[in-house]
């Protein structure tokens, strides 16, 4: 084979494999693809560190508490804003991805692609402690996967509610609870009201998880988000703990409908008690000392920098043109 064979072999190579390559790089572009990978990676890290302290709450003895919990799952939210915030807005949390496209605050076509990459990050997760902690798991209830009694070990993925609540009552309490991150994301984020200071947006939504936690989250174990709940069952039922995981008194449905009902309710009283983006129009007043037609234009004291249309995001976590974080666990 002479030289210039080979050179010609080796362009239609070169040019077989750069058709390809192209392509998979124009999808890997795209802003859909972008998004459903950055609320695959924040939710897959979220529920890492957030099962990881369940597990050893329920594993552990001594090396885990409830404390722990409510910070694993506060602060893999942090870890969460700050790994995806500027490319999806990192919502983590189906229940918040419902209410900003309810909203209208990003079209209802990139609904499945958030949820999908949160309910793949989720299971993921879940078999990543799984994993991890399978040998513990074991030890812990003697070789028998349980639902429910001193051994059960469902538990560490997803929640269950307790012998004192009714199915009802844990509705309601889950319906508040969301309701409660809700309304406090939007104070936080939204940018014409009063937001945190620039930078420290992903810390203090962590804040507020853990405070939920310790304040709200004995009744129902605080699902407040589908993509926290729902897959991580999903994968105890096909690792063995069996179909007992969806049929424990009928609770797995509540953490899929109550959160998306309970962040829009809040997302409603939010826009009615103090709206959104509300400019503080100037005041005037009439000075008694000046003639009739000389007024004193009152500013208010706190003016804000620009307002435009909110993303109700954090301001310098996302950019301006991505979709409300709404947020969560």
């Amino acid at each position: 084979m002479t030289q210039s064979d080979r050179k010609r072999r080796s362009t239609r190579v070169s040019k077989m494999f750069s058709k390809p390559t192209a392509k998979v790089q124009v999808i890997w572009q795209s802003k859909l693809v972008r998004e459903f990978l950055a609320e695959f990676i924040s939710t897959f890290v979220m529920m890492v560190f957030g099962l990881g302290s369940v597990a050893h709450m329920v594993l552990g003895g001594k090396m885990g508490s409830y404390l722990g919990v409510n910070l694993g799952f506060g602060f893999g939210v942090t870890m969460g804003v700050y790994m995806a915030g500027n490319i999806s807005g990192a919502h983590m949390n189906a229940a918040l991805t419902f209410t900003s496209c309810a909203l209208g605050r990003m079209s209802w076509r990139r609904f499945p692609v958030y949820v999908l990459g949160q309910f793949l990050g989720s299971f993921m997760a879940a078999a990543t402690i799984y994993g991890l902690f399978y040998t513990a798991i074991i030890d812990f209830s003697g070789g028998k996967l349980t639902v429910t009694g001193p051994t059960a070990t469902a538990n560490i993925f997803a929640t269950y509610l307790p012998d004192h609540m009714t199915l009802w009552r844990g509705f309601l309490d889950e319906v508040v609870v969301t309701g409660m991150l809700q309304l406090c994301l939007l104070a936080i984020t939204e940018k014409g009201n009063n937001p945190t200071l620039a930078g420290t947006e992903a810390i203090v939504i962590g804040i507020l998880v853990v405070i939920i936690g310790v304040s709200l989250g004995m009744n129902s174990g605080y699902a407040i988000n589908p993509s926290r709940d729902l897959p991580p069952r999903f994968f105890t039922f096909l690792a063995g703990w069996g179909s007992q995981v969806f049929s424990a008194r009928d609770w797995w449905w509540v953490p899929v409908v109550a959160p998306p009902l309970g962040a829009y309710c809040a997302a409603m009283m939010y826009a009615i008690f103090i709206g959104f983006n509300k400019r503080q129009e100037p005041q005037v007043l009439e000075n008694p000392k000046m003639s009739e037609d000389r007024r004193i234009s009152v500013l208010p004291k706190t003016v804000s920098h620009q307002y435009g249309v909110s993303s109700l995001t954090p301001v310098s976590v996302y950019p301006e043109d991505r979709p409300s974080v709404l947020h969560h666990p």
